[in-house]
C-alpha cells in the first residue's frame, strides 16, 4: 500500500511518497532531480540503519552519491553544525544545480534544509525522513532551521523540498519512546482540524503502532495530506498555517526548561502541550472539558505524557517557563501566540490570552 500526496505550490509544487518499501524507490524518484555527485546528509545512528540501502537504491539507477555523516541529537542543529555541514558541502563542490539528501530525523531534515537553503543562495533538497514525528511533520512545509541559546528553531529559512520519500517500514527501527513521539504529530492533525481522524485515531492508533503496515501508511498520509492542504494555501504562516503550532508554544517552553535534554523530547512536549492547550481552552470557557477529557484520556492510553508532572525530575517553575516562551519566534508584538480549541477539531489562532490564565494552567497541569 503506498500513497503520493502533492503540495501545491505552483511552480515548486512537489509529490510526498507514502508507503513501506518506498526507500527502494529513491533511485528511480530522485533521478530526475539528481545532477552530478549526490551528498546524503544524516547521522551516525540513521547511517548504520539505512544508509546501505539508500545507496544501493541510487547506484541501481547510476546516481553517485557520497554521505556526511553528523553527530546524532540535538547538538548538530546549531551554529557548530550548521558551518560543519556547509564546509563538508563545500568541500564536496555541491553544484547550484545540484541536490541534497537528508536521510533521518526532524534534526537532520532542518539542518540539512537550512544548510542547502544558503548554500550557494539556494541548492534544491530532498527528504528522505526516519522517524514518525519527521514523516508527518517536519518534512513537509519547507521550514528549515537551527537552534540559539534563546529557544528552539529561531534562526532559520522557508526552504521547499523537491520531494519527501516517507517509507513507512522504516519506523520498525525506532525505539518505542521515539515512536510514541512522532505520534505526537499525527494526533495533532485530529485535534486541529479533523475530528473524524481522531475518531480513526482512537480505533487504530494502536494497531498502528503495533506493526500494521496499513493503518501506519494511512495515519502518515492523512497526516501528510492534511499538512500539505495547510501549507499550500498558506506557505509562510501568515494565518492558517499557525495552527500546525497546536501546542508548541507551551511544549518549546517544557523542552527549553529541561534544558532540550532527554528528560523531555519534542513529539512529548508537544503532548503535554496539547493538553495544556486544552485546558487553557476550558478553562477560559471556549471548549468542553468533555472534549479535553477525552484528548488527555487518548494520550495516556497511548503512553504518552499529558502533564507536566509526568515530567521526570524536578518540576519546572511557572516563571521560568514564562520566561521560555517570551523567546518564542511565534511572539508578536510582545504578545505570545496561542493555538485554542472549541471543541476536538476545531482549532484557532489568538493572542489575547491572560497571562495568569495561562499561569493557572501552568500550575495545575
Amino acid at each position: 500500500m503506498s500513497e503520493t500526496i502533492s503540495v501545491g505550490l505552483g511552480e515548486r509544487a512537489y509529490d510526498i511518497h507514502v508507503g513501506a518499501g518506498a526507500l527502494a524507490r529513491a533511485g528511480e524518484l530522485l533521478n530526475p532531480l539528481a545532477k552530478g555527485l549526490v551528498p546524503i546528509v544524516t547521522d551516525s545512528h540513521v547511517a548504520k540503519l539505512h544508509l546501505p540501502a539508500l545507496t544501493e537504491a541510487l547506484n541501481k539507477c547510476g546516481i553517485q552519491s557520497r554521505a556526511i555523516i553528523m553527530a546524532p541529537g540535538e547538538v548538530s542543529k546549531s551554529f557548530a553544525g550548521l558551518e560543519r555541514l556547509s564546509n563538508a558541502l563545500l568541500d564536496l563542490e555541491v553544484d547550484r544545480n545540484g541536490l541534497v539528501i537528508a536521510l533521518g530525523g526532524g534534526v537532520i531534515g532542518d539542518l540539512t534544509g537550512f544548510a542547502a537553503g544558503v548554500l550557494k543562495r539556494g541548492v534544491a533538497f530532498a527528504q528522505i525522513p526516519t522517524t514518525l514525528l519527521a514523516q508527518v511533520d517536519s518534512s513537509v512545509g519547507g521550514k528549515t532551521a537551527i537552534n540559539a541559546a534563546q529557544g528552539k528553531n529561531l534562526i532559520g529559512l522557508f526552504h521547499q523540498p523537491r520531494i519527501v520519500i516517507a517509507d513507512t517500514a522504516l519506523l520498525s527501527t525506532l525505539p518505542k519512546r521515539e515512536l510514541l513521539a512522532g505520534y505526537a504529530e499525527v494526533v495533532k492533525y485530529g485535534a486541529l482540524g479533523d475530528a473524524k481522524f481522531f475518531d480513526w485515531l482512537e480505533a487504530n492508533a494502536a494497531k498502528a503502532l503495533s506493526g500494521d503496515s496499513a493503518a501506519m501508511v494511512q495515519a502518515v498520509a492523512h497526516s501528510c495530506k492534511m499538512k500539505a492542504d495547510i501549507v499550500a494555501r498558506d506557505e509562510r504562516e501568515t494565518g492558517e498555517r499557525a495552527l500546525l503550532n497546536l501546542g508548541h508554544t507551551f511544549g518549546h517552553a517544557l523542552e527549553a526548561a529541561t534544558g532540550f535534554s532527554d528528560r523531555l523530547i519534542h513529539g512529548e512536549g508537544v503532548a503535554i502541550g496539547m493538553a495544556l492547550a486544552f485546558r487553557l481552552s476550558v478553562h477560559l470557557g471556549l471548549a468542553p472539558g468533555q472534549d479535553a477529557e477525552r484528548f488527555t484520556r487518548h494520550l495516556k492510553a497511548m503512553g504518552l505524557p499529558a502533564a507536566i508532572g509526568d515530567i521526570p525530575g524536578a518540576r519546572p517553575s511557572v516563571g521560568e517557563l514564562i520566561r521560555a516562551m517570551a523567546h518564542d519566534k511565534k511572539v508578536t508584538d510582545g504578545k505570545l501566540t496561542f493555538i485554542l480549541l472549541k471543541r476536538l477539531g476545531e482549532a484557532f489562532v489568538t493572542r489575547d490570552v491572560p497571562l495568569e490564565a495561562v499561569k493557572l494552567v501552568l500550575t495545575d497541569g
